[in-house]
């Protein structure tokens, strides 16, 4: 969600929040005319190019923009440019690194200025907003059908808008696995290989493994984490999320969103959670530090783990998330990630969607790179990439990887396409509950303001999925 440091889920939250709500707001306008952000382009990116031509090679220039995310990524976009530069005779991709901060107001200067990047990366909550201002260009006739019959899907959802797809994935990340200590299990009197499966045994957990200087438990309990974090959440206790499907009214004064409420409430109340965060939801240094037992994360704190605590990932189960119920099968977590997309009015439509077919629906061996980089804390879209990790030798033996792939992935939900500020609206409710609010109050609040947005932005059949 938000972009810190280097994990590249973190930015979530923010880009969902500003550039979604953006979009929703932007009518009439599509392709280099108009998008998410705003401000003027004072200095170009750096490698800018015009989709005319490289003269001094004789190429046609595709423009790429990625947005910045760790290190390792960047170098990875950079070195597979350049190998599909080599066996390129007359096409050209100029790579243009974009900080995450700077991206919304460059994007929208370039659109407004006809230069928009031919190809961008894209997160998947804003695919379908994108698509329907006419932003992004369908890539249905442009890819081969094989490409998207690779796909997971529970994952082809996450690009497409009525049969069309307007973006190829890239990874995705689960919003919630549990990380546990199991030594600190031992010593409890717990079974390090039985970890708790539903919410009740969670807390029960949590409990015995409260002691002096460590908690037993972290999970999100600060509305900005909450908006996104609890979206599994909200899949498993009530089964869908905060508003109907055709967004015309708030759906969350029910049962479902009550046991929601109820278990964030029982967890923060019980004294076997910090009253203040340690950290934000998304960082999972408390944990790495021995102040927690069991931290409720994203799949990226995989590789926080592995790089900055590396002596003690002996030490560290990883579990689904608990579920209400105890069945694991049902959604206790979210997938975000990333994406590439053809801008709707590029003049090079063919080659830009070649160039994406290259890198993200091409050789299994290019993405397996991708992954190793990321220490295996992200995951792959497609199946053949997956099929192809059975024989590699890193990622065969990666346990971690295999958990979450088999175990959590294939169960998980998109995330929704509607305004942030109506997942900041039930946050807010989930916070106050934590807090004291009884459970009922918390949610006649929620959906008074959920209800009072959707009326005053018109939202009500406006849902681009439907």
């Amino acid at each position: 969600m938000m972009q810190k440091k280097t994990i590249c889920f973190k930015s979530w939250p923010v880009l969902f929040s500003v550039v979604l709500v953006l979009a929703m707001l932007v009518t009439g306008c599509g392709g280099r005319s108009g998008g998410p952000g705003g401000g003027a382009l004072s200095n170009p990116p750096e490698n800018e190019s015009a989709n005319n031509g490289n003269e001094a090679s004789g190429k046609v220039v595709i423009d790429f923009w990625a947005q910045k995310f760790e290190d390792t990524t960047d170098a990875w976009f950079k070195k597979w440019v350049g190998e599909f530069n080599k066996s390129q005779s007359e096409v050209e991709v100029k790579l243009t690194i974009v900080p995450a901060d700077a991206w919304d107001q460059k994007m929208k200067a370039a659109q407004a200025a006809g230069k928009a990047p031919d190809i961008r990366t894209i997160n998947y909550g804003n695919v379908a907003n994108a698509a329907k201002t006419g932003q992004l260009m369908a890539l249905n006739d442009l890819m081969e059908p094989s490409a998207f019959d690779d796909l997971y899907d529970n994952m082809k959802d996450f690009v497409s808008v009525n049969g069309q797809y307007y973006a190829y994935p890239k990874l995705v990340e689960p919003s919630a696995v549990m990380f546990y200590r199991k030594d600190m299990f031992h010593e409890a009197g717990l079974d390090p290989n039985q970890p708790p499966k539903t919410w009740a045994e969670l807390l029960d957990a949590a409990q015995k493994l409260t002691k002096k200087g460590v908690f037993g438990l972290s999970i999100a309990q600060t509305a900005p984490d909450l908006g996104w974090s609890s979206w599994g959440l909200q899949y498993n206790g009530a089964g869908h999320l905060a508003v109907t499907e055709d967004w015309s009214q708030a759906d969350v004064n029910n049962d479902g969103y009550k046991a929601v409420l109820d278990f964030y409430q029982k967890a923060y109340q019980s004294g076997f959670m910090p009253k203040q965060a340690l950290a934000g939801y998304a960082d999972i240094k408390p944990f790495g530090e021995g102040k927690i037992a069991i931290q409720i994360c994203g799949s990226w704190a995989i590789g926080q783990l592995r790089n900055t605590y590396k002596d003690m990932v002996d030490k560290v189960g990883i579990a689904p998330m608990a579920s209400m119920d105890g069945d694991l099968t049902k959604p206790t977590a979210t997938l975000g990630g990333w994406s590439l997309a053809v801008d709707g009015k590029s003049e090079l439509p063919q080659e830009s969607a070649d160039f994406i077919s290259y890198l993200l629906a091409g050789d299994p061996n290019i993405m397996i790179d991708f992954f190793k980089t990321s220490q295996f804390s992200k995951f792959s879209p497609r199946k053949s990439v997956d099929e192809a990790m059975k024989s590699d030798p890193d990622a065969s033996k990666d346990e971690w990887r295999a958990l979450v792939s088999e175990r959590i992935i294939p169960h998980s939900q998109a995330e929704p396409v509607y305004p942030w500020d109506i997942s900041f609206a039930l946050a807010t409710s989930i916070e106050s509950a934590m807090k004291g609010t009884s459970v009922d109050k918390a949610l006649a609040k929620a959906e008074k303001d959920i209800n009072d947005f959707i009326a005053k932005n018109k939202l009500a059949g406006t849902n681009p999925k439907k």
